[in-house]
């Protein structure tokens, strides 16, 4: 048996598995057992602020004493 892979089977094998790929990912990322650990992640770019400081809070709200240096 002689079995010839023209382009229209390997495109469509090709759409096979980006469709499996796809409904894998979508109950992978839309699995209640994810739920908290998407929550972490969702938090993971503001993980590298500092924490303000009360006395910086307190210094920022007055004004700050300034001289000019203007003639």
């Amino acid at each position: 048996m002689v079995f010839e892979m023209s382009a229209g089977l390997i495109r469509g094998l090709g759409t096979v598995v980006v469709f499996v790929a796809f409904v894998g990912l979508t109950l992978w990322v839309f699995n209640r057992k994810r739920t908290p650990e998407f929550a972490e992640a969702r938090l993971l770019p503001f993980a590298d602020e500092p924490q303000p400081d009360a006395t910086q809070a307190f210094e920022t709200i007055q004004a700050p004493e300034t001289r000019s240096t203007r003639p």
